[in-house]
């Protein structure tokens, strides 16, 4: 009988020990929770009861699981302490990101509440998102060293890998030459301010936005949802077009080639109209005037404005369709023109005739020698 109870509440006792303090760290969290509204802290770190059971269960395990007297356990008692610390090494990482994850998110979250500059608000993204990372990466390297180290054939190996240090040290150095570049260039992105999450760039002649920032890659989503993905050592060598730096309003042009009879007062005054009845229009400024001149045609501009990247492309192809059909029903003489007519074909001239071929009239003596 001894040999069922102490299995039984060795585990039995640790898993109803484990549930309770998940409930009652669950309960805790959710009266701070709603004694405090203005954090989304509380709320966050309620994703961390699955982790905090397994590294309470684990632990308590790893502690008792002798006092089983299990035959089985006595045989294999190292090997199963073994397997227990390797769990709990791993939930304790996964506790720990979970923390980290809440509080980065909490305090992002807060920022984004108090603060009306969406440009602060993306760079404060981008940042927290790479110390999301870097926190991630860390945590989980440190995690697998430390599961390494419990196995007594690895503590050998790391004596003898310190030894040879500064050999591997070199060739790693080389091997991962562009991926520590990578590593850095996207540190130097994160807080240098170059690019951030959200904002309109212009790489190699595609238009898109920023959509996920990496340690070591940019991704961007073109206007037909394609995924550019890009080194973000790119980024920092190679020039590129941000159209969100300073500031997201945008001032957009169109061109027209027309004939030199285009009644621009009265086109002026239609864009006017047209850009009343555009809503992405931001009211900001806009304009007309004859920028150049051709032989043929004339080189009509037309400015305007808009808040962002996206109305000012709306706009743009609204007052490119409306001017065109209005030109064509009000005054389609303005419209370039191209004169054809049938090729004439050149009337052949009679050859002239030499002196010696025309017949000389009677009575008149013909000269030269003979």
């Amino acid at each position: 009988m001894e040999n069922v109870l102490r299995p039984l509440i060795v585990i039995g006792g640790s898993v109803v020990l484990t549930l309770f303090a998940g409930w009652l760290v669950d309960l805790l969290l959710r009266r701070e929770d709603t004694r405090h509204t203005e954090t989304p802290l509380w709320g966050l770190l309620r994703r961390c009861r699955l982790p905090l059971q397994v590294v309470l269960c684990t632990a308590i395990l790893r502690a008792t699981y002798r006092q089983a007297q299990i035959e089985s356990i006595r045989e294999h008692h190292r090997g199963i302490g073994q397997v227990l610390t390797l769990v709990l090494i791993g939930a304790s990482a996964w506790l720990v990101v979970r923390i980290a994850t809440a509080i980065v998110e909490s305090t992002y979250t807060r920022y984004a509440a108090a603060t009306r500059d969406p440009a602060r608000v993306r760079r404060v993204r981008t940042q927290v998102t790479l110390i999301q990372r870097v926190v991630i990466a860390v945590v989980g390297v440190v995690a697998f060293a430390a599961m390494l180290l419990t196995f007594p054939a690895m503590r050998a190996v790391g004596t003898s890998m310190l030894a040879s240090a500064g050999v591997l040290g070199i060739v790693a150095g080389v091997a991962a030459q562009s991926t520590l570049g990578n590593l850095f260039a996207g540190l130097q992105i994160a807080f240098g301010d170059m690019v951030r999450i959200g904002d309109t760039v212009v790489v190699d002649g595609e238009w898109g936005t920023v959509e996920e920032i990496t340690l070591t890659f940019l991704a961007v989503r073109t206007w037909d949802e394609r995924r550019i993905t890009m080194p973000v050592s790119y980024f920092t060598s190679k020039p590129f077009e941000n159209w969100s730096r300073g500031g997201v309003q945008m001032t957009g042009t169109v061109f027209f080639h027309l004939d030199h009879s285009t009644p621009v007062p009265e086109m002026r005054d239609k864009l006017r109209d047209v850009l009343r009845e555009c809503p992405a229009w931001d009211g900001r400024d806009w304009s007309l005037a004859v920028t150049d001149t051709t032989p043929s045609t004339i080189q009509v501009r037309a400015v305007m404005t808009a808040k962002d990247a996206d109305d000012i492309w709306t706009v743009r192809c609204a007052v490119r369709e409306q001017l065109i059909a209005w030109l064509s029903d009000q005054h389609p003489y303005a419209l370039p023109r191209i004169a054809t007519a049938h090729a004439v074909e050149r009337e052949e001239k009679p050859a002239e005739l030499t002196q010696d071929q025309i017949a000389p009239e009677e009575g008149t003596p013909r000269t030269g020698r003979g």
